[in-house]
């Protein structure tokens, strides 16, 4: 009964990830991510509210279980004393659909205020938006039109968000030379840690 609807719906969302502007940008968010965690020993924070901030604490697990330490820092808790996991040569990562989200533009300017020299690093459906201004890198999602019947809810628009994580995520690993030895080292428990070890040749 849906399957030619559901067929259309997935159409749409892998033509808005074919769709993602394959740009410099991409380079210059991995040279800061390199320089400023493993190179300068900082970390990655990530930060988005709502749906994006949902995507940002993905994005934060899949780089620290990868080689890259990396957390999630919520942009209201930030206001009430988590800035403070904020420290010298730490690198952010921020996620806004619109480049308008209040809590994220505060966030920027708290977090500068804390550390003056700090980068960010954007994901945004807007690159002519205040927070894309602000940004050292601005990676753009290509802002396809969401899939949800009202046109509204994030749908496509966090498809490419996390298929933009993702990308990061698998180039970083390639760069520090990531191997299942490292992979094991960070997964003891459950399948994919007993698949690390076989693969690393280590035993439990």
């Amino acid at each position: 009964m849906y399957k030619e609807e559901i067929q259309l719906l997935l159409n749409a969302e892998a033509k808005a990830i074919g769709s993602i502007p394959v740009t410099e940008e991409f380079e210059k968010a991995l040279d800061l991510i390199f320089e400023y965690v493993h190179n300068r020993k900082g970390k990655l924070i990530t930060s988005g509210m709502g749906k994006a901030g949902q995507i940002a604490v993905n994005m934060a697990t899949t780089f620290s279980s990868t080689g890259t330490p990396s957390v999630f820092l919520h942009p209201s808790e930030a206001q009430h004393g988590d800035l403070g996991v904020v420290q010298e040569n730490d690198i952010m990562l921020l996620i806004s659909n619109s480049g308008k989200t209040r809590e994220i533009l505060e966030l920027v300017e708290l977090a500068r205020r804390l550390r003056p020299g700090i980068q960010f690093i954007v994901i945004t459906g807007n690159k002519d938006s205040i927070l894309a201004a602000e940004a050292s890198a601005c990676i753009f999602t290509g802002n396809p039109p969401e899939v949800c019947a009202l046109g509204l809810t994030p749908t496509t628009s966090t498809t490419t968000m996390t298929v933009i994580g993702d990308v990061l995520v698998v180039l970083m690993m390639k760069r520090i030379g990531f191997t299942n030895h490292d992979y094991a080292l960070r997964h003891h428990g459950g399948y994919l840690g007993d698949k690390s070890r076989k693969a690393a040749g280590l035993t439990k």
